[in-house]
């Protein structure tokens, strides 16, 4: 595909790198040269320098042929007005970041397709509902949801006295044959293994598990993690993210106890009069003598979702020493990911994976349900439609020449989860859940063709 990105940000760069590395045709459009810069010096992609709302500068990155444009810059303004314009100058699909809720509002006086805009994604709504499913499962450092909600992968690290400790996937498939889960990958000390039955779980593995959701409380207890529940929360930042947060908390039936702490004052009293279950306090978040004061060390959990990244790492590392059960730092900078969990964060949580997994499920094949970026680990998750072309219909799979990097996990079938076996057969509209790493994308495209 050829895909123009306006916007050479940390959402654009990261977008461009994954997607010159699947073999698109990439443009990246920006106005500031160093960030464009950063791209030509990292990327094997073409750059136009010049501003996204500008017709001409469109015209010169090729938008008149390209199938996709991708605006994300940091300005919503800039974004729609860029999308409106490639659609009338013949892109075929165009996809907006927007912060703004007003557009996805179901009685929004305006639709985002008159504006052009075929996609439209919020990044911060969905980094927001990604933490909001981590503090409902508290053991979990990742969640993915699938199949309608009837399954979920989780991360979870498994403790030094934990039942599975030192067994064998085959010896716990016999120890736990009634359940419907599978051990997709493990990852032990910034290595990602795809494992097979030989392989065996150690102290502070990193796993990651294919499960029916009402079956992940087992999978806690089996992991040392049980009957870990969450109380008292507080959030450090009320930004776009930790607002979303506070609005899913604090609608909850649930009798969590929610401190939030912003800097800014006229922000403060917003989110105080918006929010009357939340305890809104106006202070720096990243103050930890504020957080002493306020019982940072009789949370339960503590999330740190200011713009000052560096702060939110060294915040939750402070709450980890004070014995706060979960620990969740939003992140952006891609390094710093493999770091945190290092040093003991719980869950590491970014706006920009966000924003590229919204994108990406949007620029891949129409029966991709499911594209999701996995923390820590060089890997996604994918579910996918299996359409009538699709090559492996009708066969078991152990018959199949899979690529190296690719496990199928489970089949969906007219509402029954499967654990995908070697005799498992995938069937024409099965939905099938994969992990993948990013050598055998391709592959998977061409398998699972429409």
């Amino acid at each position: 595909m050829k895909i123009i990105i306006a916007g050479a940000g940390e959402v654009g760069f990261e977008l461009s790198k994954v997607l010159s590395e699947e073999r698109h045709d990439v443009t990246v459009l920006d106005e500031r040269v160093k960030c464009l810069q950063r791209v030509i010096n990292n990327l094997d992609v073409l750059t136009v320098e010049g501003n996204a709302t500008s017709p001409n500068t469109l015209v010169e990155a090729g938008v008149k042929g390209a199938d996709m444009l991708v605006a994300c810059t940091s300005v919503d303004e800039v974004n729609i007005i860029a999308c409106m314009m490639a659609k009338r100058l013949g892109v075929k699909s165009a996809i907006a970041r927007v912060r703004n809720d007003e557009l996805s509002q179901k009685d929004a006086p305006i639709t985002p397709s008159e504006l052009g805009i075929d996609v439209l994604i919020h990044p911060e709504e969905s980094a927001a509902t990604e933490i909001h499913q981590l503090i409902k499962r508290a053991s979990a450092s990742d969640i993915v949801t699938l199949a309608n909600g009837r399954m979920q992968l989780v991360g979870i690290r498994v403790e030094k006295n934990a039942p599975v400790v030192g067994k064998t996937l085959r010896e716990l498939a016999i120890m736990y044959r009634n359940e419907i889960y599978r051990i997709v990958a493990i990852s032990r000390r910034g290595t990602t293994i795809l494992p097979d039955g030989q392989n065996k779980l150690m102290p502070l593995d990193h796993i990651f598990v294919l499960s029916k959701t009402e079956g992940i409380e087992k999978l806690a207890a089996a992991t040392g993690h049980e009957k870990e529940r969450i109380r008292n929360i507080m959030i450090a930042g009320g930004n776009e993210v930790g607002r979303i947060l506070a609005k899913k908390l604090s609608s909850d039936n649930q009798s969590w106890k929610i401190k939030l702490i912003e800097p800014d004052k006229e922000i403060a009293n917003h989110l105080a009069s918006e929010f009357r279950n939340v305890l809104v306090l106006n202070g720096d978040p990243t103050d930890p003598n504020l957080l002493a004061i306020e019982g940072i060390q009789e949370m339960d959990a503590f999330i740190s979702v200011t713009e000052d990244e560096e702060s939110n790492i060294i915040s939750a590392l402070m709450a980890k020493h004070l014995e706060v059960k979960k620990t969740v730092a939003m992140v952006s900078k891609s390094q710093y990911v493999p770091l945190s969990q290092a040093i003991g964060i719980d869950s590491i949580v970014s706006v920009k994976a966000a924003a590229t997994d919204e994108i990406h499920r949007n620029i891949r094949q129409g029966n991709l349900l499911t594209v999701k970026g996995l923390h820590g680990i060089n890997a996604e998750i994918i579910e996918v439609e299996a359409g009538k072309n699709c090559e492996i219909l009708d066969r078991p799979l152990k018959s199949i020449n899979f690529p190296h990097g690719m496990i199928v996990g489970a089949l969906l079938k007219n509402d029954e989860l499967e654990i995908a076996t070697g005799n498992s057969v995938i069937k024409k509209g099965d939905r099938v859940i994969l992990f993948v790493q990013p050598r055998a994308i391709q592959k998977v495209e061409e398998l699972f063709h429409d």
